[in-house]
C-alpha cells in the first residue's frame, strides 16, 4: 500500500468505513447522481482524501461515496481525474490503491464518450471489449519494478462482461459491446482522426478510462466498462462535438445507466 492510499485510508476509517467493500464504480461525466442515491452513505470530498484528485471538470463533483446500492455496499467515485488536466496519466493512482486498500476487488467503469458506428446513436451503452491507447502515455511508466509490464490481455474481465450481458437482460437495457479508442484530450478529436479510428477499429474515442483500466490491472484488480455514447465522433453526419453536449445527453441517458449499474450489482459471475 502507498503512504498515500495508507493516510487516506485511515480518515476513511475515522469516519465510519470500517467494513470491506468488494466493488467500486468510477462514475465519469453527468453519471454521478447515482452516488446520491446510495442508502447508508458515507460521503467524503476527495480534497480530503490524500493522493486524491482535485477534479477541475464540470460535471465531476469529486467525492467518495461508500453506500449501498441495490443491496450491495460499494465505494462510488463521484468524479475522476484526467491525463488532460495536468499532464499525469497516475492521476487516478491513489483511489485505486485506496480502494483495494478497502477491500474492492471488482472495478466498473464508467465514462461518456463519442460514437463512430452510424447504427448506434447518442444515447446508447457499450460495454467495452478492449482498447487502443492512441495516446501513448501510460501510468506504469517509471514503475521500478518488474510488475510494470502488465499483460493487457482480458484487461476487461471476459466474465464481468457476460455478467453485464445478463444484467442488462434483466434491466431490459440495450447493451451493444465495442473497443474503446482513448485519446489525451481536451481538446476534440479531428474528423481526419475520426475516420483513422474507424479504420483502425475503434467503435468509440474518449479521454479517460484506459490508464484507470492499467493501474487497476497493476493493482491486481478484475475490470469491467461501460460507455454512454452522447455524441457521433468529429465529422460524422455533420457533428462538431461539445463538453456541453455530453452532459446534456449523460444526464438524459443517466436512468439506463442506473438501471444496468443496478441489476449488475444483484447478479453474480455465475448466474
Amino acid at each position: 500500500m502507498t503512504e498515500p492510499a495508507e493516510a487516506a485510508l485511515h480518515i476513511l476509517r475515522a469516519r465510519g468505513v470500517l467494513a470491506p467493500v468488494a466493488t467500486a464504480i468510477i462514475l465519469g461525466t453527468g453519471l454521478g447522481p447515482l452516488a446520491d442515491e446510495a442508502l447508508n452513505a458515507i460521503a467524503i470530498p476527495f480534497a480530503d482524501l490524500p493522493g486524491f484528485p482535485r477534479s477541475g471538470v464540470s460535471g465531476h463533483a469529486g467525492r467518495l461515496v461508500i453506500g449501498d446500492v441495490a443491496g450491495a455496499r460499494v465505494a462510488l467515485c463521484q468524479g475522476r481525474a484526467h491525463y488532460y488536466e495536468r499532464g499525469d496519466a497516475r492521476a487516478m493512482a491513489a483511489p485505486l490503491d485506496t480502494l483495494k486498500a478497502l477491500g474492492v476487488t471488482t472495478l466498473l467503469l464508467t465514462n461518456a464518450c463519442g460514437g463512430l458506428r452510424e447504427d448506434w446513436p447518442p444515447g446508447s451503452l457499450v460495454a467495452l471489449s478492449d482498447h487502443i491507447n492512441y495516446s501513448g502515455m501510460d501510468p506504469l511508466i517509471g514503475v521500478a519494478a518488474d510488475t510494470r509490464f502488465v499483460s493487457m490481455t482480458n484487461a476487461y474481465d471476459p466474465a464481468l462482461r457476460a455478467r453485464l450481458s445478463r444484467a442488462a437482460r434483466s434491466a431490459g437495457v440495450p447493451l451493444k459491446e465495442g473497443v474503446y479508442m482513448w485519446f489525451s484530450g481536451p481538446s476534440f478529436e479531428t474528423p481526419a482522426e475520426i475516420r483513422m479510428a474507424r479504420i483502425l477499429g475503434a467503435d468509440l474515442v474518449g479521454m479517460s478510462t484506459v490508464p484507470e483500466v492499467i493501474l487497476a490491472r497493476h493493482l491486481g484488480l478484475r475490470v469491467a466498462a461501460i460507455s454512454m455514447i452522447t455524441n457521433f465522433g468529429a465529422g460524422m453526419g455533420g457533428s462538431s462535438p461539445s463538453h456541453g453536449e455530453t452532459k446534456e445527453v449523460a444526464a438524459r441517458g443517466g436512468a439506463a445507466l442506473k438501471a444496468l449499474v443496478r441489476a449488475f450489482l444483484k447478479t453474480t459471475d455465475e448466474a
